[in-house]
């Protein structure tokens, strides 16, 4: 059997449904073999940055380690933005990359370059196989490696010549491994630990999300009856009308939600990534910490660990939650949770749209009225994010897409046809300012091809907001930060999709709604804002 039909029957066995790439020369015995297969479809993109972005936000949402492809050389650099951003923000993506046969790789040639010795620093293993024979080995350590927390990105390197070689080899089977927890002993060193303390402070982090752990952080909650935050990328953990949830924090400017942290005397935190925010910025105090997560805390002077609970978060909370631990009930002081949701512009209650201003966050307002707990929003880099993460409340923990790690514009519009491909049914909008959106704009075609349904609003203002905002307060003046737009209205119809421009609210509520009855087609809403 050709090494690539291996290949192919070893991404069958990973339980691959996709692979996202582009073609290249010395990766065409991979697409044919490819073309093969009755589970896999092979989606060719527009830009290889687009194949990462679509295995990143799939891989999110499926469960399933995420599958790019490219070719060597530009194809293979192409890759890099997108496999970064899986890599830091936790994704699980495995990439497959073409490389020049051996006898061109011990001088300078033609499209040459060492993609292991690149991608490297941005994924948890880089390799090159060197053996046609070693192929299974390699793919299942791949997606093992990928798939293990913390999880992350990983990178094959095929060259051309093992491709088309003959081997004999099968699949290797795969062994799940059992969830691991802490001895008892420590979980009852937790234990003490929360007793000697008045104020304990949760901060939960998308390792929740990641490991399935929400039940059994909630009943956490529910029992000790103590205030929690959330990272960007951990919203919708909490409901948004839990008395515990003291929403988002993490940002650089008016981060309200921190204040609370002010009276705590030993914070409790739960699969927080350091990669959205360091301790630095949210335990100026040094207060004691009690580390729950899946891997040993880092050592941070900021982060002073008193007691570790490493392992499975599932499992340790299912563990914790039997022990009788005394509530701590307490709340900040000065209706501080009803501050933050003013400041946020967290609405309780329907608020007539005629006499809003159109802003973002009014916007958001729309979307969130309208959605259901299955509504999957994608948010791309800019000042959009940063108001996404204070305002949208998720309906459902890990509906919200943000990139907080290397926060790269760019991943909303292909990181959209991801998502979409891992939940065919459910509803997805796209929301992408003016530059980041322009970056993967060539991805619609993608996703007309696809027969894909989506809602991509543009937040239309020829500017890089968040930069002009910090040069402003930096400089006394912005510079560099200004463009001009095509016609997006056009540009979605020369694309074969539909265009609708909205200049307020009510025309966003509409246009929104209708495109969600319909469910069967992709439309761009352009949206003017004021600069």
């Amino acid at each position: 059997m050709k090494a690539t039909d291996v290949i192919v029957q070893c991404l069958e066995n990973e339980g691959v449904e996709f692979v996202f790439g582009i073609p290249g020369k010395e990766t065409l015995d991979l697409v044919d073999s490819l073309s093969k297969s009755k589970q896999i479809q092979f989606v060719n993109v527009r830009h290889e940055q687009g194949a990462a972005f679509m295995a990143d936000v799939y891989a999110r949402l499926s469960n399933k380690a995420g599958v790019c492809l490219a070719t060597l050389g530009p194809g293979a650099t192409n890759l890099l933005t997108g496999i970064s951003s899986a890599h830091l923000d936790h994704s699980p993506l495995v990439a497959l990359t073409g490389q020049a046969p051996f006898e061109r790789q011990h001088n300078e040639s033609h499209q040459y370059l060492d993609i292991v010795n690149i991608f490297e620093p941005a994924t948890k293993w880089a390799a090159q196989i060197k053996d046609s024979q070693t192929i299974p080995v390699m793919i299942r350590k791949a997606f093992k490696k990928a798939l293990m927390d913390k999880q992350g990105a990983v990178i094959l390197e095929i060259p051309e010549n093992l491709a088309s070689q003959m081997i004999s080899n099968k699949p290797l089977a795969i062994k799940s491994i059992p969830p691991s927890i802490p001895v008892i002993e420590a979980f009852q060193s937790a234990k003490n630990l929360i007793q000697q303390f008045k104020k304990p402070f949760v901060i939960v982090g998308n390792g929740v999300i990641r490991q399935k752990a929400v039940e059994e952080l909630q009943t956490f909650i529910n029992s000790l009856q103590v205030p929690v935050i959330h990272s960007f990328m951990a919203k919708g953990i909490l409901p948004k009308n839990h008395p515990q949830n003291y929403f988002t924090f993490g940002f650089n400017e008016q981060d309200e939600a921190l204040s609370s942290i002010k009276e705590a005397d030993l914070l409790i935190v739960i699969g927080f990534d350091f990669v959205e925010k360091l301790p630095k910025e949210w335990n100026k105090k040094k207060l004691p910490i009690l580390h729950i997560d899946t891997l040993p805390a880092e050592i941070n002077e900021y982060y002073p660990v008193e007691v570790e609970l490493v392992g499975n978060i599932k499992e340790i909370l299912r563990e914790f939650n039997q022990l009788v631990i005394s509530s701590k009930t307490w709340e900040p002081l000065g209706h501080h949770r009803e501050q933050i949701m003013q400041a946020y512009q967290i609405h309780e209650k329907q608020i007539e749209l005629d006499s809003l201003p159109l802003t973002i966050e009014n916007i958001l307002y729309i979307i969130e009225s309208i959605s259901t707990e299955n509504t999957i929003v994608i948010s791309d880099v800019g000042s959009h994010k940063v108001s996404i993460a204070r305002t949208f409340q998720p309906k459902k923990p890990g509906r919200l897409i943000i990139s907080n790690g290397l926060a790269s514009m760019g991943i909303a519009l292909p990181g959209s046809i991801g998502a979409k491909l891992a939940c065919p049914i459910d509803p997805v909008i796209c929301i992408t300012g003016d530059g980041g959106g322009v970056m993967n704009f060539s991805e619609i075609e993608t996703a007309k091809r696809l027969g894909l349904s989506l809602i991509i609003i543009v937040l239309n203002d020829s500017v890089l907001k968040l930069e002009q905002e910090m040069m402003n307060k930096m400089f006394g003046k912005s510079h560099g930060i200004s463009f001009q737009n095509p016609d997006f209205v056009q540009l979605a119809e020369s694309f074969g999709i539909k265009g609708r421009r909205a200049d307020n609210l009510i025309e966003i509520e509409k246009t929104i709604k209708e495109a969600l009855e319909t469910s069967s087609e992709i439309v761009l809403i352009d949206v003017p804002v004021q600069n």
